[in-house]
């Protein structure tokens, strides 16, 4: 059993800043990659930014410049440093991390988990 917590979200005005976090704990052998989604009211989900366990990145090209996800590999823990928000930011965030299962010698799966989401709201 593998579970994400997040945490960090909340009111922040517009070019605030905010820092998500997202631990992972459980039976976990390795993780590979994680990230960051968000869902706005209306919208679908979407990427905003992931992270290979070598620490390679990629960022929507609507948060570029602004936002850095970085991870801990020894603690399970991912963030999401978010500055100079804007009110199109305001969003459900969630994080997700590929979790690896060792099966047995020369056997394994990945399997995607899921934070249960965090709120940030951009308004001044």
């Amino acid at each position: 059993q593998v579970q994400l917590v997040e945490s960090g979200g909340g009111l922040v005005q517009p070019g605030g800043s905010l820092r998500l976090s997202c631990v992972a704990s459980g039976s976990i052998f390795s993780i590979n990659a994680m990230g960051w989604y968000r869902q706005g009211p209306g919208k679908e989900l979407e990427l905003v930014a992931d992270i290979t366990s070598g620490g390679s990145t990629n960022y929507a090209d609507s948060v570029k410049g602004r936002f850095t996800i970085s991870r801990d590999n020894a603690k399970n823990t991912v963030y999401l440093q978010m500055n100079t928000l804007k009110p199109e930011d305001a969003a459900v965030y969630y994080c997700s991390a590929d979790v690896l299962f060792r099966l047995g010698v020369g056997n394994s799966r990945t399997l995607r988990y899921w934070g249960q989401g965090t709120q940030v709201t951009v308004s001044s």
